[in-house]
């Protein structure tokens, strides 16, 4: 077990200081036809985009793609999303920091257009809080889609150092190789 990866479990492993932790850019082949199916803008915000993994991606298939962060990592414009006052006309797509996860789905729905929406990657412990009744409350989730696996995640981006990255079936390298599946389910 490498430190960054399971800190769950690793109680003495390091975080990055600004709790930078690409998501995999598979993330977004495994969940893009679910995403399409519920209506997904073509204009996005990636607006943690780190490197540039999930908006690249997004970019290769056909979307019009923002890119901001907080940090200058290479990639995207350096903006603080939750300093933001403009609006944003399309929906909002990232993996933000957990520990700032609640701010981003408040300012998130501060400044989107009607009708569009925002799309967190986050782990599936987020929604188990009796804390963040009153977040889902006043902004209600439409959608919470459920990976059958994991999806990588990397301190700093650092996918190579910590994965054994093979070929898959699919356009680019996943973390694993068998075929994932999602579910949506509508939450209530």
């Amino acid at each position: 077990m490498k430190a960054g990866l399971m800190l769950a479990v690793n109680p003495k492993a390091s975080r990055e200081d600004n709790d930078f932790y690409a998501t995999d850019p598979f993330a977004i082949d495994v969940v893009l036809p679910t995403l399409k199916n519920i209506g997904l803008n073509k204009n996005i915000w990636e607006c943690a985009c780190g490197k540039g993994h999930l908006a690249q991606r997004l970019k290769d298939n056909g979307y019009n793609v923002y890119a901001s962060d907080l940090i200058a990592r290479g990639y995207g414009e350096v903006k603080d999303f939750l300093s933001t006052k403009e609006k944003f006309n399309g929906d909002i797509l990232t993996n933000p920091p957990f520990r700032f996860a609640e701010d981003f789905v408040k300012k998130g729905f501060e400044l989107l257009e009607e009708g569009n929406r925002i799309i967190l990657f986050l782990k599936i412990q987020f929604l188990e809080t009796k804390s963040r009744k009153k977040l889902f409350e006043d902004y209600p989730l439409e959608y919470v889609i459920v990976n059958s696996e994991r999806i990588c995640c990397a301190k700093d981006g650092q996918f190579d150092k910590y994965f054994n990255r093979r070929k898959s079936r699919f356009k680019k390298t996943g973390c694993r190789t068998k075929k994932r599946k999602c579910r949506t389910e509508r939450v209530y």
